[in-house]
């Protein structure tokens, strides 16, 4: 390509031009002259059209002002083509300012990947101002999203990307959120659209990899990993059919009269965030079954001590109520049933909320076999127990399933004392 050494380009006589290589005989000189000024190739040597027209080989001729040679294909030398349109003036810059001038610039491959890079960079500025004005703690998440690339996925331009940040700095900036309040009012009330935050939306995926970050929330999956991940930053999804059962727990004016009436108190996710109990208690007790927590309050009354039921899998509500305890440093004691379906939920729970085995180790379900010389067959298959490595080999060796019922009354003994 022809360099001018920082001078003005030469004007193009374009009226000859377009008579000389414009027509639509000489386009596919044009083309490949093109192809390799976008590459950065240099404008000599042989171009070849492998089966021209009549009417091709005649626009040749006319160019060059001779037979561009004999053979099936024809070839034309790009020098030669240089030269005449110097000599005639017709572009004094040469083949390339005179294909600029008939098509328009030339956009190298790597203009383009500077450009799509620069407006990449662009886009991502809202995270930038999120973490230097409002959330620093916020900074290394906003790095591993750009670097992990989880927005280019979410988001396939610039531009997308550019409006899917700004709205989620939106959120980030009004989280948490206190006092909680539901998903969809944030949503409607953030984005005119109560529906915004619902799962599967790119713009969801990233608010919530934000408030996992803002709040420090653990990794996990799930629909139901997914409400405890919003209530951690005080948003609700369906923040009253997420309950737990109490038997005996204080720290809120309901709490204390049900535990003082000895009867069971249902509480929602909703209460849970906006009031969580506020008496540090030094041990509470986790069934894993409404029958234990019922015989309990008919047994022991008023008497009872601090119980939690979840009620078979640990809802949202429940898992708020104990990493609420847990934090404010009581000791959680869980029972369930043995069988794999009950180490499961034990297993879930734990991954979630630290606690100690009550009367559920190998040992215990030994004894609860050794007394129960009916207990049905064990069915299912089999899992892990970290609390008590020993407790799955047990169970396969024993073949039996044991409910929580069927050791009311031990565990009534515990919560008695």
């Amino acid at each position: 390509m022809a360099v001018n050494d920082g001078q003005p380009p030469a004007p193009v006589d374009r009226d000859r031009l377009a008579r000389l290589l414009g027509g639509p005989d000489l386009a596919w000189l044009v083309d490949r002259v093109r192809r390799r000024m976008a590459r950065e190739e240099p404008l000599t040597g042989p171009v070849t059209l492998a089966d021209p027209t009549p009417a091709q080989r005649a626009a040749a001729e006319r160019l060059l002002g001779r037979v561009p040679g004999a053979g099936r294909g024809l070839s034309v030398r790009l020098e030669a083509v240089e030269a005449v349109l110097r000599r005639s003036g017709v572009s004094p810059d040469g083949l390339g300012a005179a294909v600029v001038a008939l098509t328009g610039p030339v956009t190298r491959p790597a203009d383009v990947r500077e450009r799509e890079e620069r407006a990449w960079r662009e886009a991502y500025t809202p995270l930038g101002e999120l973490v230097r004005t409002h959330r620093p703690r916020l900074d290394d998440w906003a790095e591993r999203v750009v670097a992990e690339g989880l927005v280019r996925r979410l988001a396939r331009t610039p531009q997308v990307a550019k409006n899917l940040l700004d709205s989620t700095v939106q959120a980030l900036r009004r989280l948490p959120a206190d006092p909680a309040v539901s998903l969809p009012v944030f949503s409607g009330a953030t984005f005119g659209d109560a529906h915004a935050l619902d799962d599967g939306t790119p713009l969801a995926t990233l608010v919530l990899s934000g408030v996992r970050a803002l709040t420090g929330f653990p990794d996990g999956s799930g629909a139901e990993w997914r409400r405890e991940a919003w209530a951690s930053a005080g948003l609700l999804r369906d923040a009253l059919s997420a309950t737990v059962l109490t038997l005996g727990l204080p720290g809120t004016p309901a709490l204390d009269w049900s535990a003082g009436e000895g009867e069971p108190a249902v509480l929602t996710l909703r209460q849970l965030t906006r009031h969580p109990p506020r008496t540090a208690l030094p041990v509470v007790r986790v069934c894993e079954n409404p029958a234990v927590l019922a015989t309990a309050a008919d047994t022991l009354g008023a008497g009872c001590p601090p119980l939690v039921c979840l009620q078979g899998q640990p809802s949202a509500a429940a898992l708020t109520l104990l990493r609420h305890l847990h934090a404010q440093g009581t000791t959680l004691r869980y029972h369930g049933d043995f069988d794999w379906g009950g180490l499961r939920i034990a297993s879930a729970l734990l991954r979630r909320v630290p606690w100690h085995p009550w009367r559920y180790r190998a040992t215990d379900y030994r004894t609860a076999v050794a007394a129960t010389p009916l207990a049905p067959p064990l069915t299912g298959t089999p899992t892990t127990a970290a609390w008590d490595p020993d407790l799955p080999a047990a169970l396969t060796e024993l073949g039996v399933r044991i409910e929580e019922e069927t050791v009311l009354d031990g565990l009534l003994a515990d919560l008695g004392q």
